[in-house]
């Protein structure tokens, strides 16, 4: 039965060949005092650096740069923060990838704010105002340029945490599938597997529409039949912005329009291993992904396994429910496998020391129960944890 909803995303979004040059025009409306940031310089190594310089010349720009993936509260973004109050900023600029994205959006909203912006991001305190943001995106992984929210890394605490407000979608998001050319295949990889997994945490729940199947299970399709294209053929036009375009929706909530909750309990378990370790977040999702979907598979939860392998993978529906459900785990490992990824936690540097710790860590933070498809103690995700060594 489809739930009721209440749905609206503000970001306009510019997608294709030579959309950059569209800029100016963009930003103009918006002010001209310039907030640019961007992460470690691949930007520059591509162009895209100084043909945004030239189309910005009559802006005044000032520049934030060294955003890390995993992107840091300490110091990105309490340095965004600063610098937008000393320039009086009128719009942020965020071109790179997910997590560049990410920062600004915890800067826009703290740029705002008198207080120590963590406030915002931890949800004590609702933003009441936000810088406006615009982005070029690099990098095709997160939907973050669709979406009104972030992540954000404390590396001091061990807390990467998922800030989500209304006000932190992007003003318009510009979307050239060709920026993705230069990303190298481990990256590339590790953006599919995160989008992957973005679709399937909104797949897995109790109460679902056909409509929003759907929906699910083509993206997913779409990105099982050009990630293997774009890994060898890294400026196949085509397959990048089926990628790209596939990766814009996975976090804006319209794949859940109509379903209840899922809870995302993949992310919350990787989010406390790349807190603990700063791994790359798309492999941390790869490896978990399968295990998650063993330990939960159950006579409850069948009737999904069973719609997602025959309907994305084109298993045979006469066959045993349990069967196609173990054929359903083992395609999604071995997709995961085909690109490249890292599938065990010990590839990453983890190994069996910190699990509890980590499986705590993410049960209070992030899992609560009643809001999940299927309810986690700390236990489970110990044993998540234990099976993805």
């Amino acid at each position: 039965m489809i739930q009721n909803f209440d749905y609206q995303t503000p970001t306009r979004v510019i997608f294709g060949k030579g959309v950059v040059d569209r800029l100016p025009g963009v930003m103009k409306p918006l002010g001209r005092r310039v907030l640019l940031a961007y992460g470690g310089g691949s930007i520059k190594r591509i162009g895209l650096y100084d043909k945004v310089k030239e189309l910005l010349k009559d802006f005044e720009i000032t520049e934030l740069s060294g955003i890390e993936p995993n992107p840091k509260y300490d110091p990105s973004v309490l340095e965004g923060v600063r610098l937008c109050k000393e320039n009086d900023i009128d719009v942020i600029l965020s071109v790179g990838g997910g997590s560049v994205l990410d920062c600004c959006k915890a800067i826009s909203a703290g740029a705002k704010y008198d207080g120590d912006p963590w406030d915002l991001i931890t949800g004590k305190v609702r933003a009441t105002g936000a810088v406006p943001i615009v982005d070029i995106m690099t990098l095709a992984a997160t939907g973050s340029e669709y979406d009104a929210g972030g992540v954000i890394s404390r590396t001091e605490t061990n807390d990467k945490v998922a800030y989500i407000d209304s006000l932190l979608f992007p003003v318009c998001s510009l979307l050239d599938p060709t920026y993705t050319f230069s990303v190298n295949a481990k990256h590339t990889a590790a953006g599919v597997a995160d989008a992957f997994n973005h679709v399937l945490e909104q797949y897995f729940c109790a109460e679902h529409n056909m409509v929003a199947d759907g929906f699910c299970e083509t993206l997913l399709r779409t990105l099982i039949h050009y990630a293997p294209i774009a890994m060898a053929h890294p400026d196949d036009y085509e397959a990048r912005a089926e990628i790209m375009y596939a990766c814009m929706y996975g976090c804006n909530g319209i794949l859940a329009l109509g379903n209840s909750q899922s809870g995302w309990p993949m992310h919350a378990i990787e989010h406390a291993l790349s807190a603990f370790y700063d791994i790359t977040h798309g492999e941390g999702l790869a490896i978990i992904t399968p295990r998650w979907m063993r330990h939960i598979l159950n006579e409850r939860t069948m009737e999904r396994f069973v719609n997602l392998g025959v309907n994305l993978y084109g298993i045979d529906r006469t066959l045993p429910a349990q069967e196609i459900a173990e054929q359903t785990i083992e395609r999604t490992y071995r997709f995961f496998e085909s690109l490249g990824l890292p599938m065990h936690l010990r590839e990453v540097g983890i190994d069996g020391s910190r699990l509890r710790e980590m499986a705590e860590h993410a049960k209070e933070k992030d899992l609560s129960q009643g809001e999940q498809y299927v309810d986690l103690t700390a236990d489970d995700i110990t044993a998540i944890l234990t099976a993805s060594l």
